[in-house]
Order: structure tokens, then sequence, then C-alpha cells
């Protein structure tokens, strides 16, 4: 069968994790496509080959003309919309969409959409884990674990999607049920022009949303308001009508809503303000998709966190360590180094740096300062770092992580943590942030 001669034909351009996810929809429900990529040996080429032979494949630089014989193309997250040859396409009429533009017009069940520059896997994971055990058949991915597409079926009762800057790009309109932007802070700057761009790419997911929810300690999280909309917020403050902070009673800290405490925080597993920050967000995401507190809060008590997110590594002669390898941008690491900073008696001994993407890192400047004992730096970017944090600690560069951790373990004195929070992405030594992670925490459990 010539896939070509439909009269709806669709090319997946990116053949990676969401790439392929797109091609078991397609195929399965009989819909001509083909695929391209842009590099000569995708990830997926040897699945697609081997479990759709009869799939043409073009891999290497995108042929306009072959994508013009489409009259779709589902755009991978991985490749920017300004690619010229996608450019040229759209310029011809063909139309530019994505996995989660497809997910929106099949799924049957509502969805709580989640973004954010940081803790978005963190607070998906939270919400899924609330409405299971709120006993909602419910299906949690998109831009963590799961793709969306993977995840359709009838029986589900509740979504609940991370979604990217990138994948929100080719989504309009999203029409969640609930809809947030934990954050924003610079990220991704390699690909977007400046923060006002990507800001606008990620408040696309507040369009058609029935509910949205607001973080009251980030102004940029906020949407133009919109006649109708009910919403809500979460914050570290002390909260008021329709909000989830933190209120103190009998000399003890609780979350809380509205004039109501829920929960003591030191019952939560997980340290820090921003990991307080991530539970209200996950408490007040939930709520507006009507889970009852009593499972939310079972949910909470629970909760362990992520791996490589500000994850207990081990303790050695009175210092502890952490491994925050996915804290890949600035705001991630401010996050872990504000939280974890302020609750350990110590200072931090703070191991950073790798592909900074073209972030400013000058933020990092005023808390390093306040909270560090020194800077281990390693990575492209490490000579960017230096200049951005002074001459307040004391900086060391080293050329490996194994060194890393042995100047750190040097430096660091009773009472004092040793933190991974790069505040960079990881490929220009690592294989993935997984990978820097689970190094960092081999060479931490060797130390005597």
């Amino acid at each position: 069968m010539s896939l070509i001669a439909s009269d709806h034909f669709r090319i997946v351009v990116g053949l990676g994790k969401s790439g392929m996810s797109l091609v078991r929809f397609l195929a399965s429900r009989g819909i001509a496509f083909a695929v391209a990529d842009t590099r000569a040996q995708p990830p997926e080429l040897e699945t697609l080959r081997r479990d759709y032979p009869q799939v043409e494949v073009r891999c290497g630089e995108l042929d306009v003309d072959f994508l013009c014989r489409a009259d779709e193309l589902y755009v991978s997250p991985g490749l920017a919309l300004a690619t010229p040859a996608l450019q040229q396409a759209a310029a011809r009429g063909v139309r530019l969409s994505g996995d989660i533009e497809l997910f929106t017009r099949h799924a049957k069940a509502p969805l709580v959409a989640i973004t954010g520059s940081n803790a978005k896997s963190t607070v998906t994971t939270l919400v899924g884990e609330m409405a299971s055990q709120a006993g909602k058949r419910v299906a949690v991915g998109g831009n963590l674990g799961t793709p969306a597409l993977d995840l359709l079926d009838d029986a589900v009762e509740l979504y609940v999607l991370e979604l990217s800057s990138f994948q929100l790009e080719t989504v309009d309109p999203l029409n969640a049920q609930v809809a947030t932007v934990l954050n924003i802070s610079e990220d991704h700057m390699d690909r977007y022009s400046g923060l006002p761009a990507y800001h606008l790419a990620k408040h696309r997911i507040f369009r058609g949303a029935r509910h949205v929810v607001v973080n009251r300690d980030d102004a940029l999280s906020r949407p133009l308001p919109v006649e109708g909309r009910p919403s809500s917020s979460f914050g570290l403050s002390v909260p008021d009508f329709k909000s989830f902070g933190l209120r103190e009673r009998d000399g003890e800290k609780y979350l809380a809503y509205e004039f109501e405490c829920l929960m003591p925080v030191r019952e939560l597993k997980v340290r820090g303000a921003h990991n307080q920050s991530n539970a209200l967000a996950a408490l007040a995401l939930g709520h507006a998709a009507g889970l009852p507190f009593a499972p939310m809060l079972d949910a909470l008590r629970t909760f362990t966190g992520l791996a490589h997110r500000c994850q207990w590594v081990r303790e050695r002669n009175g210092v502890q360590w952490y491994d925050d390898s996915k804290a890949t941008n600035v705001g991630a690491a401010l996050a872990a180094i504000e939280g974890l900073g302020a609750e350990i008696d110590g200072k931090l001994v703070l191991i950073a740096g790798g592909d900074g993407k073209g972030a400013d890192f000058s933020a990092l400047r005023a808390p390093v300062a306040r909270h560090c004992r020194a800077v281990v730096l390693l990575g492209r970017d490490a000579e960017r770092l230096a200049q951005a944090l002074g001459e307040q600690v004391p900086l060391v560069r080293v050329g490996s992580l194994d060194e890393a951790v042995g100047q750190c373990a040097e430096r660091a004195e009773p009472g004092d943590a040793v933190l991974l929070s790069p505040a960079c992405a990881s490929l220009d030594m690592f294989k993935n942030f997984e990978e820097r992670g689970r190094l960092f925490a081999q060479a931490a459990e060797r130390l005597a």
C-alpha cells in the first residue's frame, strides 16, 4: 500500500520518544503518514524499521518539497518551529502541530496541565499520586515518563500532564480543566529570543483553561484575567480566600487552605521551602480538580521525592550529601540553594557547571554568598559561572565529577551539606542529568 496515495497525509518530524508515540497512534488508527528526522541515526529508527517496515522514513536535512506533501506535520518538541524547512512548509499551507495537540483532540477525561521552569515533574507526580489515593483512574505523563498519546484510554478518569514550553508551542487551545505555570525563570535561552518569548510559550497552557492556579510568589506565573474564569493560588505566605499557604499554630508551621490548618510541615518527608511550595501547588491543583483533602494529605505524607531532585544520598562525618542533578537551570539551583541552605546548621558546598544554555548566572551570586562555604565548578560553562559568582566564596575548578566529590569532601565541615545542583544541562559531559546524578551518588558512596 502506498502511504502517499492517501487524501489525508501526515509526517512525523522527529523520531524520539514523542515521535514514536505519534507513530504508534497514527498506525493504530490507519492514518497514512511518513517520518522525517534531521539526524542520520535518530534514537527510535531501529524500532520503527522493525515494527513498521512499510512506513517511509527520511533522515538528514529536511526536504521542504517532501514536507509539503503532507497536510499536517507533527513536530517533535526537540525541533524548533523556527527551523527554516518547517517555516517554508508552513508558508506553503502545511499545518504545524504536535503530539499534545493530537492528544487534546482525542482525550475524553479532564486534564490537569502543569508547566514551569522548575518542579513540574515533582508536582505532576504528586498530583497523580493524590488522584490515585482518592480512587481515581488517573494517567500521568507527557514531558515526564509516558508520552501523552500512549496514555489515551477511555477508562481514564483524570489526566495529569507535565508540559514543556516546546510542547505548548504547537497547542491552541489546550482546554485543560485545571492549568498552572508553577514558576518562570530563564531557561532554554539558546532556543528563545529572550525571557518574554519563553514566558509567552509557557502561558499558552492557560488557553481554554476552566480553572487556573497561580503561584503568589512568582508574578510571572499569573495569566491575564478572563472574566468568569475561577482561579486559586498557592505560596509560602499566609493564605487568604481561595488560596493555599503556610500558617503557624502553637509554634508549629502548617500547610493550610484559607483559614484551616491541614497538616504540619514536619510530616513532609521532603525538605526545604521549595518542597513546601511544591506540596502547596499540588494541593491547589488537586483541590481545583475536585479531589478531597484526606487522600491528598495521605499522598503528601508518603511522598519521598523524585530521583535527582534534591535527593538525599548519604551522611559522612556529619555532612549530608544531596543529588539535585535535575537542576538544569538557574531557577532550579536557586530553589535548592535557598531551600536547603536555610534548613541546615552549617553551610553548603555546591557543585555547579555544565551547559548553561545561554542563561544569565548573576542571580546565583547573592544566595551563594549567603549559604555556601565553597563552590566546585566543572563543565563547559564553569568560567562563565565563576565570573558571575565573583570572589565572595572560594571557587574550585575541577575536570571531573570524581574530582569534584573529592574536593567537596575536603572542604565540608560537620553540619554542612554537599549539594550537586549544577544550574546547567549535562550534555557537555554526560548522557543526561540522570547519569550525572548517578555518578555523583556513586562517587559519594565510595568515600571512606
